[in-house]
């Protein structure tokens, strides 16, 4: 259902049953996938906020089936011709926040009222983002990290953990591993890898390489936690470390 005042331009790709609700705007440059909701006077698919960008550029926005665009929510194109700008199925964006180009959020997103993703960030499934909280051009977020609101975010933030303030790690996100049905075993692994990467003296990117190659600590099977070893990786912009006085637990 497309709404009175709601502008879907020549060439956008809805789905169906989405719903457009009155001044929201799709630009030619979206792909909708089926039951998209987009509340009023949201802006999907404009130009990137870049000074460089060629308007003649051909990108894109691709959202997945079922999330829910809040007003006033904005998520620009990517700047690279064919490239697009991604957000995945059952994702909540609320009121305000902002997706920048080049950006790709996860499954099962929730990113809270006026959250700021710039360019080039990406948010890994099941994660939920506190209102105003605040992101890096090319910050990684792993999956199911709880991130405080106000939190400004100016370096990764691996899988499976709890954020606040300047990129502070608080401990592992319990709450959040439960609902998702993560095994305790799989949680036992997760405390022992955090311990491995954070209380271990040295290079983190090395001493995470080599709790995932055994070496002389414990063996980590379980793929919650070689995913958490994995993440350290990857990535151009440093780590996030625990506060001082954090502990791996985080919240039972």
């Amino acid at each position: 259902m497309i709404h009175p005042t709601a502008i879907v331009e020549p060439g956008a790709c809805l789905g169906a049953d989405c719903e457009i609700m009155a001044g929201a705007i799709v630009t030619r440059h979206c792909v909708l996938g089926d039951r998209v909701t987009v509340h009023p006077y949201a802006v999907l698919g404009g130009d990137p906020q870049d000074l460089r960008f060629d308007r003649a550029t051909e990108s894109g926005v691709r959202i997945g089936s079922g999330t829910t665009i809040r007003e006033y929510v904005t998520i620009n194109r990517a700047t690279k011709a064919g490239g697009e700008t991604m957000v995945g199925s059952g994702c909540f964006l609320l009121a305000a926040s902002h997706v920048g180009h080049d950006s790709v959020v996860g499954q099962g997103v929730v990113l809270a009222n006026a959250v700021q993703l710039a360019g080039h960030v990406s948010i890994g499934d099941h994660t939920f983002v506190g209102g105003g909280a605040e992101f890096h051009q090319f910050v990684r977020v792993g999956e199911s990290v709880m991130v405080g609101g106000m939190t400004r975010a100016g370096l990764d933030l691996p899988p499976f953990v709890m954020v606040a303030e300047r990129s502070q790690v608080i401990g592992l996100n319990l709450v959040g591993l439960k609902r998702r049905g993560v095994s305790r075993e799989a949680i036992r692994e997760l405390k022992a890898a955090f311990r491995a990467v954070y209380f271990t003296p040295g290079n983190i990117r090395a001493v995470a390489a080599a709790a995932l190659a055994g070496g002389a600590g414990p063996t980590f099977a379980m793929p919650e936690a070689r995913r958490f070893l994995e993440f350290f990786a990857g990535g151009t912009r440093g780590f996030a470390r625990p506060r001082r006085g954090g502990s791996e637990a985080g919240h039972e």
